[in-house]
């Protein structure tokens, strides 16, 4: 079932002056905001600095999710685990790493409790894979929890900035069917990637999209306004039979009028969906 959802706090203004963070302290109006903007289902984000408040850490909170997930008929079916951005899991020590693998062995459990399928993995910015040593500790890594993810039976979903030879290379030494790719249209845009040349590469391996626009080398801009050819992405996809979810990740509109930026973008990504021929209805 494909899905047009949305990153977790893109429906509030920021909170604590993040672009980007989980809203410790608004998480729940999100649920009702989504199923009015007409959205299938939100993104859930699990980082550091939000962690202590984040549901996904308690049974109560847990419980609390799917109550108003079911009550508002929003979907949490995927988590963007930021917290690996602050704390690679290619880049760190060895007694740093056993703890940052445990804390993904944890988070896969907790998203099973959940219901959520995926956890997408950022090595990106500041947990990017620079080097050869980089991309075999990421690879002994993930060789290590997917396992594990596959009796959880949540699948894990790598986002990074390596072109499409090297990206294509590095899951080629992963084969496992719960190991997939975030394919990130604004990312993709900013390091000025080709996407035809990234669906030859790996395009069989994408499992979910984030939906952004950003200018090549810069920051996320609102959509068609950078050099993310989204139709094109989406035409390609088309193609490959895509049948998984498309996150709105994109750039924050005026603050205090949220909900009605999300419907813009809404309906204007819905729209590309259907141009590239993706049957979607137009309302919930």
């Amino acid at each position: 079932m494909m899905r047009i959802a949305v990153m977790q706090g893109r429906l509030l203004p920021p909170s604590d002056g993040c672009f980007q963070c989980f809203p410790r302290k608004h998480w729940r109006e999100e649920f009702p905001l989504a199923a009015e903007a007409g959205l299938d289902a939100i993104e859930w984000i699990y980082d550091s600095p939000g962690e202590s408040d984040n549901p996904l850490g308690t049974q109560d909170g847990l419980a609390e999710v799917l109550q108003l997930s079911g009550k508002c008929d929003i979907a949490v079916v995927s988590v963007c685990a930021d917290y690996f951005m602050e704390c690679p899991l290619a880049i760190a020590g060895a007694a740093e790493s056993e703890e940052r693998i445990n804390k993904l062995l944890w988070l896969l459990d907790r998203c099973k409790m959940a219901g959520i399928r995926r956890i997408v993995l950022p090595f990106v910015d500041n947990s990017r894979i620079d080097s050869d040593a980089e991309e075999a500790r990421a690879v002994q890594v993930l060789r290590r929890v997917l396992g594990h993810a596959e009796k959880a039976d949540v699948e894990l979903h790598l986002e990074t900035s390596l072109d499409p030879k090297r990206f294509g290379s590095l899951l080629a030494k992963l084969p496992h069917p719960y190991l997939k790719v975030n394919y990130d249209s604004g990312n993709s845009a900013s390091l000025g990637y080709d996407v035809r040349e990234e669906i030859g590469s790996y395009g069989d391996r994408i499992g979910s999209v984030h939906i952004k626009d950003r200018i090549r080398g810069g920051g996320t801009v609102p959509l068609g306004t950078g050099n993310a050819n989204i139709p094109v992405l989406l035409s390609q996809l088309f193609r490959l039979g895509y049948k998984g979810d498309f996150v709105m990740q994109i750039a924050r509109g005026e603050v205090g009028k949220e909900l009605a930026w999300i419907q813009h973008n809404r309906e204007l990504v819905l729209s590309q969906l259907q141009a590239a021929g993706f049957m979607f209805g137009a309302n919930r």
